[in-house]
């Protein structure tokens, strides 16, 4: 009888030993796999750190060669207004400068409110659905406009060229221009 319980308690004694150590080998590979799990986190967020780098570059590149390109052009219209010797179309030169400049910062604005940084590095599951979810409503606004304004274009489009026709149709058949300019209808 001791034998037998012996046995048993041998038998209970390696059961025991072989689900301890495969206790041990599955926390080794869990722990392994949490391992490799934290380096490609690691490495993505590296990468990621790195494309918003370059990004910024080409930003402050794509920046420089604008201001580089809008001084030469301010250049050459400051020749060509020298050229022309008239205060006039200097002036008209500065006031269109300045429209451009003025609408060039309100394009830059206008981007810098629409473009978000886009950070999911710490979101959970939920957090990275409910942030698809906002940028595919943003998505569908951003559409919508472009919609509205490549109607609205159209639609201008259209009406210029109904203008330019009921102009065309009401020019006479025969006019005569004089020395100063004015048309008259030659019956």
């Amino acid at each position: 009888m001791q034998d037998i319980q012996k046995k048993r308690q041998n038998k209970d004694t390696l059961e025991l030993q072989c689900l301890i150590d495969a206790h041990f080998e599955h926390r080794k590979k869990e722990e392994e796999e949490l391992i490799a799990l934290k380096e490609r986190i690691k490495k993505c967020r590296s990468e990621r750190a790195e494309q918003q780098r370059i990004r910024a570059e080409k930003d402050k590149e794509h920046q420089a060669r604008r201001e580089k390109r809008r001084k030469e052009e301010d250049d050459a219209k400051k020749k060509s207004a020298l050229s022309m010797g008239s205060n006039f179309s200097s002036h008209l030169q500065k006031v269109k400068r300045w429209q451009e400049t003025n609408r060039e910062r309100e394009e830059e604005k206008i981007l810098a409110e629409r473009r978000k940084p886009l950070n999911v590095d710490h979101l959970n599951e939920d957090k990275l659905r409910d942030k698809a979810q906002e940028l595919s409503e943003w998505i569908k606004t951003l559409e919508a406009e472009k919609f509205e304004h490549m109607e609205r274009l159209k639609r201008q489009k259209y009406e210029v060229r109904e203008r330019i026709r009921g102009q065309e149709d009401r020019k006479p058949l025969c006019t005569y221009t004089c020395h100063c300019h004015h048309q008259y209808l030659i019956l």
